[in-house]
């Protein structure tokens, strides 16, 4: 094997499929990179038995890549990242000589690593389904960005540390709890799904996922099977394991009335809801009290080591109702942030029931905060 490359274009590739290499693998060959270059197209792949990331990089008519010969190697991927890395110069050759040693080389830089023969790792076949669902790149990051904070970080239940996609149709449900809080986005298909899907997807991955999928293409493929699912983006495939389970129908915890609905600026909210926090404590909670007087929104907090601290702000309502209600100020101001509007509604029930936050101008997202009995 044989080839010079552009710098930038290895690193960029090197980039996205090291985030499945994991050091703590107990197979060794899973910390390295397999380099298969065959067909005018060098494919890199990587996996660490729970995520594959598979990209290929294709030989144009620019010379930013230049084959002399083909072959498939294992290198070590902690290494051939920080040296690509590090190297300043813009092209750089990569040569295997004995079948195991590999020269990697610029003009002023030598370096040799040890490879692993190609037949010492694992067969990938990152196959495609008959049946895939597409979904535009900019609305599965949205999804990923709304709803994956809300999923569990406790491995004693683990289908909460996921994110559910109940598909049907030209609709996708996507739900994610931890018991505190829940996130709920709702979008709709360009094309409906001749197959209805109940999954649930680990959130780390599909956070690693959004944070790799580039702008080469405007459509990410899904192709779902028993206990995995695969990406499709371009040059890109993203293989996550599927979380056996079955997820808890959320539903029946949204409200469908209310009480009281308070309109307000979001960003204000945040912020008044932030500084008041200040003088909370993790131990507690971060808990903060919120009360309404006529159209006024106080909100408060306490601590008997800490002080105490209490804000107003101008809300308009949709009644004469008033409430009092606490809550974890971290649970509310991740549910807030996840919006991307300008104005917010808080939806209350009940002293102890959920709070509901909702906007009019994104009706495809809901956020869900459970309160805190301070009593």
């Amino acid at each position: 094997m044989k080839f010079t490359i552009k710098r930038d274009l290895l690193l960029d590739a090197l980039m996205k499929v090291s985030k499945a290499i994991s050091t703590k693998n107990l197979i060794p060959v899973l910390a390295g990179i397999k380099f298969e270059l065959k067909k005018k197209k060098l494919t890199l792949t990587a996996s660490d038995n729970d995520i594959t990331i598979q990209t290929v990089i294709e030989q144009t008519e620019n010379d930013d890549f230049k084959i002399d010969n083909e072959g498939s190697i294992i290198i070590q991927g902690r290494y051939i990242l920080d040296i690509v890395r590090k190297l300043p110069s813009e092209f750089i050759n990569i040569e295997v000589i004995d079948d195991l040693k590999i020269l990697i080389y610029t003009e002023n830089s030598e370096f040799n690593l040890n490879g692993i023969s190609e037949s010492e790792y694992p067969n990938i076949n990152l196959e495609e389904s008959k049946k895939k669902i597409e979904i535009d790149r900019d609305v599965l990051k949205s999804i990923v960005y709304q709803t994956a904070f809300a999923s569990s970080n406790e491995e004693s239940k683990p289908v909460l540390t996921g994110i559910n996609f109940n598909i049907a149709g030209d609709i996708l449900e996507c739900n994610s709890t931890d018991s505190y809080r829940l996130a709920r986005k709702v979008v709709k298909l360009s094309k409906s799904s001749e197959e209805k899907y109940n999954i649930i997807i680990p959130s780390h991955n599909l956070i690693e996922f959004t944070k790799i999928l580039g702008n080469d293409s405007d459509v990410v493929e899904l192709h779902v099977f028993n206990n995995k699912i695969l990406f499709k983006a371009g040059n890109l495939k993203f293989e996550s394991r599927l979380i056996n389970g079955t997820y808890p129908n959320t539903s029946n915890l949204l409200p469908t009335d209310s009480l009281l609905v308070v309109k307000t600026n979001l960003n204000d909210l945040y912020n008044v809801i932030d500084r008041v926090s200040i003088l909370t404590s993790d131990k507690e909670k971060n808990i903060i009290t919120l009360e309404t007087d006529g159209n006024t929104l106080i909100l408060k907090s306490s601590s008997m080591e800490i002080g105490r601290v209490e804000e107003k702000m101008l809300v308009s309502k949709n009644n004469d109702e008033n409430i009092k209600i606490s809550f974890s100020s971290k649970y509310m101001m991740e549910a807030l942030k996840s919006f991307q509007t300008e104005n917010i509604e808080l939806h209350f029930v009940g002293e102890i029931k959920p709070i509901l936050i909702k906007s009019e101008d994104d009706e495809t997202l809901t956020q869900l905060v459970l309160p805190i009995r301070t009593y």
